[in-house]
């Protein structure tokens, strides 16, 4: 692979790594750190998303919920990041919103959006990639920076399908800098219509539902001191605060 190659933003984005590969994989637009290791999908809707048919039908799905319903998927105000700020963005998908909060911290920050899905990804890195927005293949149970590097870490209707979800959600409380902010918003709270249905018929979906008080147990547990939960229809979001 030539010097040319090599997204710039990644020169930025190395230097943060705990441990940066030797020979970082670039080929398809974003950094490949899982490589050939066979991913885990929580279940068949998981799968579906990651298939190629899904990527493209997720894209062209959350588009049209976030122009109907924008109250749905806005961070919580209280949360915006910083102009400056470094930002991560936990199941990316398509990277929409990525490219979103590198916007919001503009050319200094730094916004960096993380999945597993090889489809997602490549759809992320040719529409989003920008010289402060780029793109890892990585296991959210396995973040590859060390603690405190974040200003603000996102998780946008991905935690529901990510396998061991509450250590996850306590994994990016501690990616946080000291008085960085959580946002994470999940289609998929505990005793909404969706588990009711899927209860009622049999749950094989693999998806996670969310108690709002369980989760603020949880965030409490990581040494979180201003925890918030708010539920919208269907989606609940939870926003938390690291301490200064």
């Amino acid at each position: 692979m030539t010097e040319q190659s090599v997204p710039a933003v990644f020169t930025r984005i190395l230097p943060l790594l705990t441990h940066a590969p030797e020979q970082p994989d670039f080929s398809h637009g974003y950094l490949d750190l899982l490589g050939d290791q066979p991913e885990q999908p929580a279940g068949p809707v998981q799968s579906f998303w990651e298939s190629d048919l899904g990527s493209n039908l997720y894209d062209h799905a959350q588009s049209l919920a976030r122009r109907m319903l924008p109250t749905w998927y806005r961070l919580p105000d209280r949360t915006r990041p910083p102009t400056g700020g470094r930002v991560l963005d936990i199941g990316c998908g398509p990277g929409n919103i990525t490219g979103k909060l590198g916007r919001a911290v503009g050319p200094t920050g730094l916004a960096i959006g993380v999945d597993v899905s090889h489809p997602m990804l490549s759809r992320a890195a040719r529409a989003e990639t920008a010289g402060n927005v780029g793109f890892i293949r990585a296991d959210a149970r396995e973040l590859p920076f060390p603690d405190g590097t974040f200003d603000l870490v996102t998780s946008v209707a991905a935690l529901q399908l990510i396998p061991e979800p509450h250590a996850v959600l306590a994994g990016m409380a501690r990616q946080l800098a000291p008085g960085g902010w959580l946002a994470v918003m999940v289609p998929t709270p505990r005793g909404g219509l969706l588990h009711q249905a899927l209860t009622l018929f049999g749950d094989r979906s693999g998806l996670t539902f969310f108690d709002p008080a369980e989760l603020a147990e949880c965030l409490h547990d990581t040494g979180m001191k201003t925890v918030h939960t708010h539920q919208s229809g269907p989606v609940l979001w939870i926003s938390a605060r690291q301490p200064a």
